[in-house]
């Protein structure tokens, strides 16, 4: 491996602001590495062609973020059991056979980024609140039960999609209206956001935090703002919290040693290259 050059990217439609190039190409020159992490910008109507065409360039693999992840599962050779749950894949991988191995790394990076905000965490501490019902709710909503949580609620704007997903899911999950969004963080150990309300651009969440309790830990998985309305709400009244940030980071990690052949660490300097991107 170590005098081949190795090359990977992301795609997806829009992909400019993607930090994954940053990410990749620091730990490459980190470990010495030959190689190249670029942006593929890819027009829904021209996945296929890009996939295809993966082998076809010598790329290793690639990341797929919006608005691909659900199609690129369809293009795979072979589907990771855990992302062909989650109905999603975020990372492609080319086999020497040039075999395509769709994998999703997304969950491992949200469960990963709570034990590193809080290393005492455990998914069974108490019911998980989770807002949104999209491809990131599936993420985490899946990787909770895996971990043992023995109640998670579903909370989105429109029930119908929760409910798709709790059907899905199983007794464990439990869907609530938005009108209830507030009064459903009673007595919760986790609030997580997967809902893009927050997020650079976007309107800020609008939900009341006076009945979670202050010892709850509160996860956004925006990181542009690194921290949103909600974190610092959440913040000023003494609960613990976590951006989106760390659920980027550690879903990298799997990628990048699948490709290039070393599990990289996260280090203070990779966040200082990162926060120079904002």
């Amino acid at each position: 491996m170590a005098n081949q050059f190795v090359m990977a990217g992301v795609m997806g439609w829009p992909v400019a602001h993607s930090r994954s190039p940053t990410i990749h190409n620091h730990w490459i020159r980190q470990y010495g590495l030959q190689g190249a992490y670029g942006l593929f910008p890819v027009q829904p109507d021209r996945l296929e062609d890009a996939i295809r065409g993966l082998k076809a360039l010598g790329l290793a693999g690639c990341n797929v973020t919006i608005p691909h992840k659900v199609e690129a599962m369809k293009l795979m050779d072979v589907v990771d059991p855990l992302a062909r749950r989650m109905g999603a894949v975020n990372t492609i991988v080319v086999t020497p056979e040039g075999a395509l191995h769709g994998f999703n790394t997304d969950g491992f990076g949200y469960l990963q980024s709570l034990r590193d905000a809080k290393p005492d965490w455990a998914a069974n501490a108490g019911p998980a609140a989770v807002l949104g019902a999209g491809g990131a709710a599936r993420a985490v909503v899946l990787s909770l039960l895996d971990q043992g949580a023995t109640e998670v609620r579903l909370i989105n704007r429109t029930r119908s999609k929760a409910q798709a997903l709790a059907d899905e899911f199983g007794a464990a999950v439990a869907v609530y209206d938005w009108s209830e969004r507030s009064e459903a963080l009673s007595d919760v150990a986790l609030l997580v956001n997967t809902t893009n309300q927050g997020m650079h651009g976007q309107p800020d969440l609008d939900i009341a935090l006076d009945r979670l309790p202050t010892t709850a830990l509160v996860s956004d998985a925006i990181y542009i703002p690194l921290e949103t309305p909600l974190l610092q709400a959440a913040r000023l009244r003494g609960n613990p919290t976590v951006n989106g940030l760390g659920m980027l980071l550690n879903q990298a990690r799997p990628a990048f040693q699948a490709w290039f052949g070393v599990l990289p660490e996260i280090t203070p300097a990779l966040h200082q290259a990162i926060l120079k991107t904002f």
